[in-house]
């Protein structure tokens, strides 16, 4: 179980102090991993990015060839503050991140050592603007979405989960969390068959996916309608995401504070966990290689859908 990683998480970000070295420390006292935090200054203010590095048995830290999986805390801040008093939704994300970089990190030092490489990433600001967005309000970040990817997706992502707090909107409506179709240098493709076995193993329930559309694959800032930053990762990667929705019966503002469900938190994080045993091991496929080879060889390359467009 990951509760008390959840927890210990909960407390390391739902602080006004909350900040990197936080984290950092967190994770080098578990004893398995490494971690670093580096703090950036933007227009809107400044966030401190984490990256946690787990080795594994058989990973490229290592010396060996087993695939490093990606796990993606994607949200705009842990606060709002002075707006909003306390952790918002929008935070989700990266306690999600941070609770799986810690289990991990202590399975390591105790033994259970994955085989893969884990690379864990995510952004800490206890103090995020908000932005209005339909149906309810947006939270923004203290720097640009090139930013957050340059310093959240990392070359050695093999895959990548994108994990974000998906509740202002109609399109989910469940609580607990759900995951989207694969997308890969601009092509949405099907739904990933052993993700959907890991999620039906670790919730104990069918398996819930979301819908996902061209535009939401697109970058932020091309003034078209994005579900949320969930995706934005595949905007600077080749390798394979699919995001991980924390999610909700209703609309919930990624502002509003008090709607942060542990229990869901921690069905996401032992979700991640499995996949990433999984991957590591090659036991879990994100998309069908010969399909994918298939589509570009019919169709073309799509990964001009990555760039800002002809206008830019």
């Amino acid at each position: 179980m990951s509760f008390r990683a959840v927890l210990d998480a909960l407390a390391l970000l739902d602080s006004p102090k909350a900040d990197g070295q936080a984290v950092v420390e967190a994770v080098t006292a578990s004893g398995g991993g490494e971690a670093s935090s580096t703090t950036i200054h933007g227009e809107k203010g400044q966030t401190d990015f984490v990256k946690i590095v787990i080795p594994g048995r058989q990973g490229k830290r290592s010396g060996g060839n087993a695939p490093t999986l990606g796990i993606i805390g994607r949200l705009g801040g842990v606060g709002a503050r002075p707006e909003a008093i306390g952790m918002v939704s929008d935070a989700d994300g990266a306690v999600t991140a941070v609770a799986a970089a810690l289990k991990i990190s202590r399975m390591a030092a105790l033994g259970d050592t994955l085989l893969g490489d884990v690379i864990i990433s995510t952004h800490v600001c206890p103090n995020s603007p908000t932005l209005p967005h339909d149906p309810v309000p947006f939270m923004a970040a203290p720097v640009d979405m090139a930013t957050m990817n340059r310093y959240e997706v990392d070359p050695d992502m093999d895959a990548v989960l994108s994990i974000d707090t998906t509740k202002g909107n109609r399109i989910i409506n469940v609580r607990g969390f759900a995951i989207s179709p694969t997308v890969k240098e601009g092509y949405i493709l099907r739904v990933s068959e052993d993700l959907l076995d890991i999620m039906c193993v670790t919730t104990g329930k069918a398996p819930v996916t979301f819908p996902i559309t061209t535009q939401d694959i697109t970058p932020y800032g091309n003034g078209l309608f994005h579900l949320n930053s969930i995706l934005q990762p595949s905007t600077a990667t080749d390798a394979p995401v699919v995001g991980v929705a924390i999610t909700a019966c209703s609309v919930v503002p990624g502002c509003a504070t008090g709607a942060s469900h542990p229990a869901d938190i921690e069905e996401a994080t032992r979700f991640v966990i499995e996949a990433a045993k999984a991957f590591g091991a090659g036991k879990c496929s994100f998309y069908d290689e010969n399909e994918f080879a298939a589509l570009v060889r019919l169709y073309g390359p799509m990964t001009h859908l990555r760039t800002m467009g002809r206008e830019a």
